[in-house]
Order: structure tokens, then sequence, then C-alpha cells
């Protein structure tokens, strides 16, 4: 799944196309592809994991799901599920979920959540987190209405880098850590779309797929952890798990909006 880094520069990429009318419309979702056929693009935009073409009353947004991808200026040898055309070139998206968001942007996105957003709140995404005490990190990491953009890579980089046990409660965290989950959630980012632009993404991986842990040279713990269930990897030794939420925190009881991932 494309996180956050990886739409920004999807986004970056097609920039050629704001100004350009669709000339035509094709694919098999399941949209009604002919409201696009004459529609002038007013501006690309990113939200997290989401891909946003913006027309002057409606919008249409990408979301990659697992295993989506696209093709700028050519085709995979597959069934796109929209193919745009313009008169400079061509947008292709394969395998990913699309529809219309209807009147503007800023009505249905908090742009303060997303962690690459030059309107990034840390201060609000902290605000968040309290209200989410027995939440584990891994999943608090993967919110997207706390942290939008972070996926999986992110999620066990910044934990091993803040030397985090995954399975540790946020309500259990001291304000230092919990805002050092915060901040290195959003700077990691910039260093993954860096180092991905740059072709070296996975030559800088200390702890995602990684069998060994650098710092303790012992064999990294794997699993799928937590209410998403997905991949984990981290050090039983340089990994400090904090599981005990103090009585007095003014938030332990679960909220109803706990991990309401998007």
């Amino acid at each position: 799944m494309p996180e956050g880094p990886s739409i920004v520069i999807l986004r970056e990429e097609t920039v050629q196309f704001v100004g350009q009318k669709i000339l035509s419309a094709e694919g098999n979702s399941k949209i009604d592809r002919q409201r696009l056929v004459g529609k002038r693009v007013v501006d690309i935009k990113s939200w997290g994991k989401h891909y946003l073409i913006e027309f002057d009353s409606f919008a249409l947004r990408v979301h990659f799901l697992l295993f989506g991808s696209y093709r700028i200026n050519e085709q995979r040898d597959m069934a796109p599920r929209l193919s745009l055309k313009f008169k400079n070139g061509e947008l292709n998206f394969y395998a990913c979920s699309i529809q219309y968001i209807e009147g503007p942007l800023n009505k249905t996105y908090d742009w303060s959540g997303d962690v690459m957003s030059s309107e990034w709140n840390p201060k609000r995404a902290t605000e968040k987190l309290l209200a989410v005490p027995n939440a584990y990190a891994c999943d608090a990491l993967l919110n997207q209405n706390i942290f939008a953009g972070v996926g999986n890579i992110i999620k066990n980089e910044v934990l091993f880098r803040i030397r985090l046990h995954p399975l540790s409660l946020i309500g259990a965290l001291s304000p230092r850590k919990r805002n050092e989950l915060v901040a290195q959630a959003r700077q990691y980012s910039f260093e993954f779309l860096e180092w991905k632009k740059a072709f070296v993404l996975r030559k800088h991986w200390l702890a995602h797929t990684k069998a060994i842990c650098p710092r303790c040279k012992i064999p990294f713990s794997k699993g799928k952890l937590g209410r998403t269930q997905r991949r984990s990897f981290y050090c039983e030794r340089c990994q400090k798990l904090y599981n005990d939420v103090p009585a007095s925190h003014p938030t332990k009881r679960r909220s109803k909006a706990q991990l309401a991932l998007l």
C-alpha cells in the first residue's frame, strides 16, 4: 500500500495536468466516467494516502488500497480502473478505489491531520492520542484520523527509532515520549520522501522486514500485532514496552472513536 510520501510524489509528477481538460475517461470503474469528460483540472492535491484531482464543484479521490498502481503517459498490460486522456498526456490507475467527492475539499479533509501537509498540527495530533489511551502504539500510528499518510513502513521505522515497543499503550507514555512519537511520524515521512526520490529507500530501513536489530545484534521479533494486524518488526531488548495506564488518566475509558481507521 503506497504511503503518504509516495502519494506526494505522484502529486508532483502529475502537476502537468493542472489546467488541462479531460478529453476522454475510460476504464472499469463504476463511477459515472462521462461526468469527467470536458472538465478542466483545477488542482491536484493529496491527503495522507488519498490522491485528489479537483474540479470546479467536485473532486476525484483515488485510494490505491493494497495493490493499486498508476502509469503516466504509458499503460500496463491490464484493464485500468480509470484512464484519463489529456491533450498533453494520459493518466492511468489500476486496482484501486475511485470515488467522487462533492463540494469543496476543505469541507471533507482536515489538512492539519496530514503528516506531510504544511498545515500539519502536532498539538492536535497529541490531543487525538490522549483521547485513545488504550490504543497500542502500532495501531495509533496507522490511524489515519491521527496520522494521515503513515503506513506500515513508517510505523515500524518510527517505533524502532524512538525505542518504543509496538504494543505500548498510548496512555502509558510520558508526555516526552508521546511528543517524540508525533514529531518522528512527520520527520521520518519527509526522510522517506527524500530517499524514495533518490531510489534508496530500502537501504535506509533499520527495522522493516529486517531479521537482526542493528543496535543489539539480536534477532528481531516479528508478527501481526494490534487491532490492525499489520506486520511489525521490533527488538524486545531496546524497544521499551509501556503498558501501565495510570488510573487517574482523564480519558482512560475507551473512546468510541478509538482507532477509527480510514
